[in-house]
């Protein structure tokens, strides 16, 4: 059975100065102990200079902290840019952060419920633990110490031993020797040089016989540079453009393609069916 937890409060603000940082306290900080039926066990008021008797937690009792962050002089409520809650085991060195969310207006409310305590709570054991509320970057205000039953003990250290490998004996190799097979030559065909390539490549352009009668037609004209503009486009995006200059330049040339291309097609259409 978990026996009760125990709080002993001790209030210590720290306030590390900064050049040009204003200096946060809080205000109207209360704690609320309730049972798991809801019911107020206790209620009050916590000051920064006076401690505060021992809080005593059951195993599903449940503490609720809230509080103000303002600026000292001014009074205002703000909102640093982080708030913490730090559970520090000065014994094992161990330590767990929980975050606290904050409002626009500074103000603030964490709950511990002991049913389901937060990850980030250290192992416990009989020893308390120091609690600090950590504001922004440059205050700390130590909250308390916090005496926490064995709830969640250490893990067990683990030892590795690292043991090297046991080694195989190699197999014994065959003297008995393997007659290699023997295959003939192989000739590689001959190989052209590039000039009869290009000859054969233009004799059978030669023997298809492509005619485009029409392609210097001033209907046709038009077309075939333009896409010998978006060909020269290629290039120069490949050698020197960006992404966004292609595109821009694409956009450009995409209108009069499109209409020299309807021109083009019409034109063509005329040819075929014998119109011109």
């Amino acid at each position: 059975m978990i026996s009760p937890t125990s709080f002993c409060l001790s209030w210590l603000l720290i306030v590390a100065a900064h050049a040009h940082a204003a200096s946060l306290s809080i205000q109207s900080s209360r704690f609320t102990i309730t049972s798991s039926d809801a019911s107020q066990l206790r209620a009050d008021t916590l000051s920064l200079t006076q401690k505060p008797e021992p809080l005593t937690l059951g195993p599903s009792d449940v503490l609720k902290f809230t509080f103000q962050i303002t600026e000292t002089g001014e009074g205002n409520g703000v909102q640093p840019h982080q708030t913490f809650l730090r559970f520090y085991d000065t014994v094992s060195g161990e330590e767990g952060i929980q975050p606290v969310r904050v409002t626009p207006g500074g103000k603030a409310k964490f709950e511990l419920n002991m049913a389901r305590p937060p990850l980030s709570l250290p192992p416990t054991t009989d020893r308390p633990l120091a609690v600090s509320l950590i504001l922004g970057s440059f205050i700390t205000i130590q909250l308390h110490s916090t005496s926490l039953t064995s709830t969640s003990p250490r893990l067990p250290r683990l030892h590795l031993t690292l043991t090297k490998r046991p080694s195989t004996p190699s197999r014994p190799s065959s003297t008995r020797s393997i007659p290699s097979k023997k295959f003939p030559p192989r000739s590689s065909p001959p190989s052209l040089p590039p000039s009869c390539s290009r000859r054969g490549l233009y004799y059978s352009w030669s023997k298809v016989g492509v005619r485009v009668p029409h392609l210097l037609s001033p209907r046709i004209l038009p077309f075939t540079a333009l896409l010998g503009a978006f060909e020269a486009l290629l290039v120069w995006y490949w050698v020197d453009l960006r992404l966004g200059q292609v595109l821009l330049y694409a956009g450009i040339l995409a209108l009069p393609t499109i209409f020299a291309g309807k021109t083009a097609l019409a034109t063509t259409g005329e040819w075929r069916a014998g119109k011109q």
